[in-house]
């Protein structure tokens, strides 16, 4: 008897569910050595993220985590559960906002609602998914959103997974 073998997956284009909700958990807490590496590793030598001193002297009283990881946080929070190994590509981002600061100790979580799909006009077997991701921290508060574009792979021929 041979075993069964499971493979973690997103989702196909055909399992997209508009206006259904996923919640992306666990969490992801920001530390120190997060936001200084993403910082440095990106170029942006904002003061705001990486002079502790000079950050004490703003409206936050402490430095805040580069948006741009909470950006990138926020869409890798989702991949495992609604694009790992079934996007094609990413096509773009709109609205992206950042309503709260996230502080260094916040932990992220992440949703997103399906917002549109429709099968794509010029790539047969691939359709494109509309995101609206919502990023809260451990209080709930919203620190950040982005809806995202996507091209998604169809459901495989039969016999061809």
């Amino acid at each position: 008897m041979s075993e069964k073998r499971i493979e973690q997956r997103g989702l196909y284009f055909e399992e997209f569910e508009e206006g259904a909700v996923y919640l992306h958990r666990p969490g992801r807490t920001v530390t120190e050595a997060d936001n200084v590496l993403f910082t440095t590793l990106t170029m942006n030598t904002q003061a705001l993220h990486l002079d502790a001193a000079w950050s004490a002297g703003t409206e936050f009283g402490e430095r805040l985590v580069n948006s741009m990881f909470t950006l990138s946080t926020l869409v890798g929070l989702s991949v495992a559960q609604l694009t790992m190994g079934t996007i094609v590509a990413n096509l773009g981002f709109s609205d992206v906002s950042f309503p709260a600061p996230v502080r260094i100790g916040d932990t992220l979580y992440a949703e997103t609602r399906i917002v549109s799909k429709r099968l794509s006009s010029s790539r047969q077997g691939q359709g494109i998914v509309q995101f609206a991701h919502t990023g809260r921290n451990q209080d709930g508060v919203v620190v950040a959103l982005a809806t995202r574009s996507t091209l998604m792979q169809c459901l495989p021929a039969e016999g061809t997974r």
